[in-house]
C-alpha cells in the first residue's frame, strides 16, 4: 500500500470505529514513499486524542518511523495516556517505544504502534466486550 492509501486507510478506519465522534486532519502529506498525518480526534466518552504519524514505505508496507499519540480527558487536564518513541527512557525493554499513563512520570514499556492500532486498543478501553 502506497502512502496515500495509507492515510485513505487511516481515516476510513476512525469513521468505522465505536470509539471516534469525530476528527480533525491538522495536517497531511504524502509522497511517493513517506508521509505524515497530525489529527485531533473526539472520542465516544469526550475525551480526546491527538495523532502525529511519520511513516515511510518499505518493502510495499507503510510503517511507522516516528509518533505521539495523546489520549487527554475531555477537559484536556488530565493524562490517559501517551504512546511515543521519543529517545528519552534508555533503560526502558522496548526503547524507544513506551506510554506514559496517568501522568508524565509513570511511563511504562511499549511496542511500535500505528494510528490504527492505537484506535483498537482505545476501543477495547471504551467499548467492553460482552462476555
Amino acid at each position: 500500500m502506497d502512502p496515500h492509501g495509507y492515510l485513505t486507510e487511516i481515516k476510513a478506519r476512525w469513521v468505522a470505529s465505536s470509539a471516534v465522534a469525530s476528527f480533525t486532519i491538522v495536517e497531511e502529506r504524502a509522497s511517493s514513499d513517506r508521509g505524515y498525518l497530525r489529527a485531533r480526534l473526539t472520542l465516544s466518552n469526550n475525551d480526546f486524542l491527538e495523532v502525529a504519524e511519520y511513516f515511510v514505505l518499505e518493502e510495499g508496507h507503510c510503517v511507522t518511523r516516528r509518533y505521539r499519540y495523546q489520549w487527554m480527558d475531555a477537559s484536556q487536564q488530565r493524562l490517559r495516556k501517551r504512546w511515543d518513541n521519543v529517545e528519552h527512557f534508555p533503560d526502558l525493554p522496548g526503547f524507544p517505544h513506551h506510554v506514559h499513563v496517568g501522568g508524565e512520570s509513570n511511563v511504562e514499556p511499549g511496542t511500535a504502534l500505528s494510528s490504527v492500532e492505537v484506535i483498537d486498543m482505545i476501543e477495547q478501553e471504551l467499548v467492553p466486550r460482552s462476555r
